[in-house]
């Protein structure tokens, strides 16, 4: 599913599965809360299965990015970002079909927009949330655009530690 430079939105009619788009793409960028991807456990992104086709035994999201503009830290003009999850509840991340942790994917695409909860995805109802949301809920979104999410995180590791 290729997305043009600028503003892209995925428009379709009720039930044809863009928030099954929007659900992926957090997820390989590190979505934990599996109410956040409308569900109750995490294994519920696993297909279960319906009268024509069987379960599935894992979930897997792929998605590719153009790097020729160097944006992402890596020498690679294409970035592959992966997550799967088996049934055995194992869950794995990949850079470019190497194995990773979270926090890897994470720190890859901190300062870009790019994340689980950037607001380069806004699904349905977070333009609503946003506006009618406290001052400080709202601060975070606007600290993140502005490019201070790094400093945030990286004081909040510190503030952990200590």
């Amino acid at each position: 599913m290729p997305f043009d430079k600028g503003l892209t939105a995925v428009l379709g009619p009720s039930g044809c599965g863009k928030s099954n788009v929007v659900d992926a793409i957090k997820w390989v960028l590190g979505e934990k809360s599996a109410k956040n991807l409308r569900g109750e456990e995490m294994l519920d992104v696993i297909f279960s299965g319906c009268a024509s086709r069987s379960a599935s035994g894992m979930a897997e999201v792929k998605l590719t990015f153009d790097n020729t503009d160097g944006v992402l830290p890596l020498p690679y003009n294409e970035v592959c970002v992966g997550r799967r999850l088996y049934r055995s509840k194992e869950s794995e991340y990949f850079i470019n079909n190497n194995k990773c942790r979270m926090n890897d994917v994470r720190d890859l695409f901190l300062d870009t927009g790019v994340g689980s909860s950037a607001y380069s995805v806004i699904e349905q109802g977070r333009v609503e949330a946003l506006l009618h949301a406290k001052p400080p809920d709202r601060r975070a979104a606007f600290d993140e655009a502005a490019g201070l999410a790094p400093a945030k995180v990286t004081r909040k590791e510190i503030l952990s530690r200590l």
